[in-house]
């Protein structure tokens, strides 16, 4: 019988979104075919269950045929499976789900006219930075002990860098800031990382600045002060309205401006060394210091500065959120995300102009005199109180943001099935929690990502961890978003993987932060990102990850950057995979196939026309040895595959060795908790 490799498709469209106002607008679908004993006669393709396009074979060898078939585009979303006739007289069925005996609308592959994604964003390296906690740069702008009060605690300035988070850290603040990030830009591009992404930036009271007070401008503590006058709250001193050198450094325009000019310039900087830089938009929901609310008084008395809707009834802002009693002034009863009332949900079904403000945020840091490259969405299925609007909402604002920056990017955090927001019009991709995190870490390490729960049935399976990172590949969507997803270990919402690797189940509050530490293994954070750099998708760094950085669940994952006591083995590592990364054309858009799933054992290939890279893990604690069908990833049946990159339970090597692949096979002998990468060229 006839073998076909559903993963193959993706690798061989070339070109393969051509948009529908195109003078002649078409699509290669392409399928291979191996070729048995039977052989296959012909092959066809059937658009939507009734139009059949006749494939020409276009290229062969003594294992496959390649058919392909040109398809004329519309404005619509084409779906269309294959049908396989052998020279027996068999009629087979080809589909997402494989080989079938019939097909429906579940099993179709899709294709978006006009659906782009950054070119830049196929093969990405990102690093993302929790900016407080990276790098201080600049002393002067340090938030400084008692300049305000958050959540009822005085803001406090750490004075050691290496010293720990504590439990209710909100209100801490390291110094981290664009310039440290600036100075440090030399070792992020010998790192190999081309993009970073920034936690929220903007003005804002706490260090995560998941609570925006101004969405205009950059907050000075993280930017620039040149205006800083004022008093700070006594140590016993309560409300904000008080708080003057934190009024001063937060609202004055001269601050303000230098911070946005800062940032400016930063990016200009980055770009000027080919790296680019996503923002991160909280707009589901802001803080109880936003302007627009104005709880904490701080805009109350400013000159020229519009009041509150906490404040008046008559605000200009009342409807951008929801109250729940006519109780003005000072209204506390309004509606808050998950009931925080520091965190006050943004009401745009009752506003348009809350809508236009933060579809024209969007447009803003995009355009110039910024130039950012793309926004990564907070809690992006939240927003809004409808499903409906919520698909508006961001079909509007992917509207405003590529026209002001065709390359920009749309990235959203989402758990769960993301395919309605990935439908070409709305997302360009997400981050991925479900198809890589998640599966990646019961496997290695049998632990919840966030180090709440620790299952034994899911550690080392192989046969789960498949499914699971395979999962965009059965949904109704498009190939687009994988091939750019944000491919995460860790990042400021879960504990650190090297946590993980420890097994213990807890938080900081109940273990304390040296338990995050004891027990770790480095060997199988090495596994982790040999997959990490090898899978479809965005490898994505958490600042320090590639240092060593421990850390349970937040805050205990936002620890600063460990400046002079890095783990420089595992430095040296993540460069030479990111370097084995960007050098193989088929880890960016190639196509993806298991080779052997067993327990605590994962093999796969990666392969495009120009190649193949094999990678397998041994994830326990005895040798195995294990052939591999290479062939089936392109491999001549007599070849010889160049192992890059070897790590183990002592370290790693990047030191070549030669591996003979024998009639299709390739027979590989791993220690415990190793990783292995190997290639082949075409």
């Amino acid at each position: 019988m006839a073998d076909f490799d559903i993963n193959a498709l993706f690798s061989d469209y070339s070109p393969q979104y051509v948009e529908p106002w195109e003078p002649a607008p078409y699509s290669i679908a392409m399928l291979r075919v191996r070729t048995g004993k039977e052989g296959v006669d012909r092959c066809t393709l059937t658009v939507e269950s009734d139009r059949d396009y006749e494939m020409v074979k276009t290229r062969e060898n003594e294992e496959f045929c390649w058919y392909s078939a040109v398809i004329a585009l519309d404005d619509r979303r084409l779906s269309y499976y294959f049908n396989i006739y052998t020279t027996d007289g068999r009629h087979i069925l080809y589909t997402r789900h494989g080989a079938v005996d019939y097909v429906d609308q579940a099993c179709y592959w899709n294709l978006i006219p006009g659906y782009r994604v950054p070119d830049w964003m196929r093969g990405a390296v990102i690093y993302q930075i929790y900016v407080d906690r990276f790098c201080n740069g600049d002393k002067s702008n340090d938030v400084l002990t008692d300049e305000y009060e958050y959540l009822g605690l005085h803001a406090q300035r750490v004075e050691d860098w290496n010293s720990l988070p504590q439990n209710m850290d909100v209100h801490r603040f390291y110094g981290g800031d664009l310039k440290g990030v600036l100075d440090k830009l030399d070792y992020l591009e010998e790192l190999g990382v081309n993009v970073i992404y920034f936690n929220p930036l903007f003005v804002s009271p706490s260090n995560h600045k998941y609570d925006a007070q101004d969405y205009g401008h950059i907050d000075p503590h993280v930017g620039k002060i040149v205006h800083d006058e004022g008093a700070l709250l006594p140590p016993d001193g309560h409300g904000n309205r008080n708080a003057t050198r934190y009024i001063d450094r937060t609202t004055n325009p001269e601050n303000l401006r230098a911070s946005d000019q800062m940032f400016a310039d930063f990016i200009a900087e980055a770009h000027r060394r080919g790296i680019r830089v996503i923002m991160d938009g909280v707009f589901n929901h802001c803080g109880s210091f936003n302007r627009w609310l104005d709880r904490e008084r701080i805009y109350e008395d400013i000159p020229g500065c519009e009041k509150g809707a906490y404040i008046d009834r008559n605000s200009p802002y009342r409807n951008y959120f929801k109250f729940n009693a006519d109780s003005w002034p000072y209204n506390g009863n309004y509606d808050g995300w998950w009931g925080h009332d520091t965190l006050p949900k943004l009401n745009y079904e009752a506003s348009r102009s809350l809508t236009q403000a933060i579809l024209d945020v969007g447009r803003k840091w995009v355009s110039a005199p910024y130039h950012a490259d793309g926004w990564r969405l907070d809690v992006a299925a939240d927003l809004g109180h409808s499903a409906e609007f919520n698909h508006w909402f961001w079909r509007e604002f992917r509207k405003v943001v590529k026209q002001a920056n065709p390359d920009a990017v749309v990235l959203a955090e989402n758990y769960g099935d993301s395919s309605s927001w990935l439908q070409g019009d709305q997302w360009d991709t997400v981050m991925n929690y479900d198809a890589f995190m998640e599966p990646l870490t019961w496997f290695l390490t049998g632990m919840e990502k966030h180090s709440d729960d620790f299952r034994q049935d899911l550690f080392g399976n192989a046969d789960n961890a498949w499914k699971q990172m395979n999962w965009y590949w059965n949904e109704n969507m498009p190939p687009q978003p994988m091939f750019i997803s944000m491919n995460e270990l860790s990042n400021h919402d879960h504990s650190r993987f090297l946590t993980r690797t420890n097994h213990k189940v807890g938080r900081v509050n109940t273990l304390g932060s040296a338990a995050a530490e004891e027990g770790v293994n480095k060997a199988v954070m090495r596994e982790a990102a040999a997959v990490q750099f090898t899978w479809p998708g965005a490898p994505t760094i958490y600042y320090g990850d590639e240092a060593g950085l421990c850390g349970f669940t937040d805050p205990d994952d936002r620890r600063t950057y460990p400046w002079g006591h890095e783990d420089q083995d595992l430095i040296r590592y993540h460069r030479e995979l990111i370097r084995i990364h960007k050098e193989n054309s088929c880890l960016t858009m190639g196509a993806l196939r298991p080779l052997a799933l067993d327990y605590q054992y994962m093999a796969y290939g990666r392969f495009d026309h120009r190649g193949t890279i094999v990678v397998a893990v041994n994830n326990g604690g005895g040798e195995v040895t294990k052939t591999l069908p290479v062939w089936y990833c392109g491999v001549p049946k007599n070849a010889v595959m160049e192992r890059i990159c070897l790590s183990g339970e002592d370290g790693f090597t990047t030191e070549p060795a030669d591996f003979a692949v024998t009639d299709g096979s390739l027979t590989l002998t791993l220690g415990k908790t190793s990783a292995v990468i190997l290639r082949w060229r075409a």
